[in-house]
């Protein structure tokens, strides 16, 4: 499986970490940056590359997910949300990471590096990687009237 990671400031440690653990456990681990430090750097185009690489990877037919990393992962989960076809989700336990997939199918999890352990985090990660979609009839119905309003601005009930 591919997986596109980016971050900003607050979640480079994180970052670094998990390409080499991740790879290391066989994931093509795709890095979208930043590749130094800058405390004044800002995450939403970092963020939106990883993102919108998933959705291409996707349409293409392969297996691809996304790891957004931030302070808190608020933001970040919002600058990927941005990109049509992607499902970013905070985690920030067990349950959200599988649920996350399990449940709404999301393709991009978002993670706050100063929220959690390395080891937590870490943790969480591989939760939402390993988790597979359940492809109950009412989680379709339900991501496919996210996605009809992403299409066309129309709410379905």
């Amino acid at each position: 499986m591919r997986v596109h990671i980016a971050t900003d400031h607050a979640g480079m440690e994180l970052s670094a970490h998990l390409v080499e653990h991740l790879t290391a456990a066989g994931y093509e681990m795709v890095d979208h940056g930043p590749t130094e430090y800058d405390p004044q750097d800002d995450y939403p185009g970092f963020c939106i590359n990883a993102a919108r690489a998933v959705v291409a990877d996707r349409e293409q037919g392969l297996d691809s997910l996304g790891i957004v990393l931030g302070g808190s992962g608020n933001g970040e989960q919002i600058a990927a949300n941005k990109v049509a076809g992607v499902r970013a989700a905070l985690a920030w336990n067990l349950d959200t990471a599988r649920l996350a997939r399990a449940h709404n199918d999301a393709n991009v999890v978002a993670v706050g590096g100063r929220q959690h352990s390395l080891e937590e985090a870490t943790e969480l990660i591989e939760a939402f990687l390993a988790e597979p979609f359940s492809q109950d009839e009412r989680h379709v119905r339900r991501i496919g009237k996210i996605a009809h309003y992403e299409a066309t601005g129309e709410v379905l009930m």
